[in-house]
């Protein structure tokens, strides 16, 4: 009995140490989720944002980690396809354990995954683009939002360009429709009549683009300047553009101000024809800083390639990382509330000059900038915001957001209450 009794204690000690052990080897690393398609129609995007966040984290793991530990990425490919952005998300908070996720692209892969990480209290930074009309605890926002790179893209071409004809061009999901459905309000206000404004939706990877660009030329040819903002989203931006050179659209007289080509979707395109044509952003890598010319090296050193371009999502990936680092280090613990409390007010230098903030609505502020397409791929940009812009996630032009504010410190904790509460 005595020696059944020990070997009870004995076993129970054994179960006891082994369960202590368990969490303790779990929690030798603090993982980090890359929640980016490696495969499908958004991989030329997508790849190049794995890749960052795997040199940021080695970056990171070279100085000494974090709280004493060493980084470890987990990288999964929810592969162009928006259900399985959410089987991932789950399987990296709920089975990986991870701190923080960077990933998705298109808007559709967010909206996919935003419930996965509010149920499970998750932390998703997200790095492109889009259409605002979001604010979540869950998910910080560090690309741009529509009044950092739509809205001032649209004041350029009326300015400088005299465009009075508008031709939204997109890719068929929420991200091209919201923000055409406040660039529409936006011309409108500005006095654009519905006759000077065509609307025009593609699937994802559309390729048969002749009798598209047709049409365009066509719209465009009624007298008036005409100007092309497009929304198109991944690989169906290499036959567009081939396509406008093969018809011949000049940027002296159709310019096309895109929203989701940059210097990787470029990257496979002759981009001779293209000549003069705009973009959008928040980065060009050939903005000519210290921060810039350091991340640019760096990158092409751990990517192996002296060719590889950067763009401006991998910069907001770079804000956000480095956001992230700064609010742990600060509340001392990876705990998604307490990270979440430190991350308002932090601050990061910018690659393109300037210092970004993040807001107490989960936005980054951030410069605008319009460049000019060259021959080698690269753009020459062409204006420049003096200052750095604050994100806002609602918009003012859609009369049921601009009642809206989202402020996500104690004890407010909204998205999106109407403003009189605030008063």
């Amino acid at each position: 009995m005595k020696i059944a009794t020990r070997s009870f204690i004995v076993g129970a000690a054994m179960a006891a140490a082994a369960a202590l052990a368990g969490p303790a080897a779990a929690q030798d690393t603090i993982k980090v989720g890359v929640l980016h398609s490696l495969s499908g129609t958004m991989a030329i995007s997508e790849t190049t944002l794995k890749d960052v966040m795997l040199m940021l984290i080695e970056d990171q793991n070279k100085k000494g980690g974090l709280l004493g530990k060493k980084l470890e990425a987990v990288v999964v490919d929810p592969a162009s396809n928006w259900p399985l952005f959410a089987e991932k998300a789950r399987e990296l908070i709920s089975q990986q354990k991870v701190s923080a996720v960077f990933g998705c692209w298109t808007s559709v892969s967010r909206k996919s995954v935003l419930p996965v990480f509010e149920e499970l209290n998750g932390l998703l930074f997200y790095p492109v683009q889009y259409e605002g009309e979001e604010s979540s605890r869950n998910v910080f926002y560090t690309g741009a939002a529509p009044n950092q790179q739509a809205i001032p893209a649209v004041d350029y071409l009326m300015s400088e360009e005299k465009v009075v004809r508008w031709v939204l061009a997109g890719t068929d999901y929420v991200y091209p429709r919201t923000t055409n459905k406040i660039l529409e309000a936006y011309l409108k206000s500005k006095g654009v009549k519905s006759e000077d404004i065509m609307i025009n939706y593609t699937p994802f990877g559309h390729s048969d683009w002749q009798s598209i660009v047709a049409e365009i030329k066509k719209f465009g040819s009624a007298g008036k300047k005409t100007a092309v903002v497009s929304t198109i989203n991944g690989d169906a931006n290499v036959p567009f553009y081939k396509e406008l050179g093969n018809q011949g659209v000049k940027a002296t007289d159709i310019p096309v101000v895109a929203f989701s080509v940059g210097e990787e979707e470029l990257a496979g395109v002759d981009t001779k024809p293209l000549v003069g044509h705009l973009a959008a952003w928040n980065y060009f890598m050939s903005e000519k800083t210290a921060e810039n010319d350091a991340f640019i090296k760096q990158w092409q050193a751990f990517i192996k390639n002296p060719k590889r371009v950067t763009n401006d999502p991998m910069e907001a990936h770079y804000i956000g990382f480095k956001m992230w680092v700064q609010a742990v280090q600060q509340a001392g613990t990876t705990d998604v509330n307490a990270v979440r409390q430190a991350m308002y007010g932090q601050k990061v230098k910018n690659l393109t000059g300037g210092v970004s903030v993040m807001g107490v609505n989960h936005h980054i502020s951030k410069p605008v900038l319009i460049g000019e397409i060259k021959a080698d791929g690269q753009f020459n940009t062409v204006w420049k915001t003096k200052g750095l812009v604050a994100g806002a996630a609602w918009s003012p032009y859609i009369p049921e957001s601009a009642k809206l504010t989202a402020d996500w410190t104690y004890p407010w904790v909204c998205g999106g209450c109407e403003k009189p509460k605030y008063q």
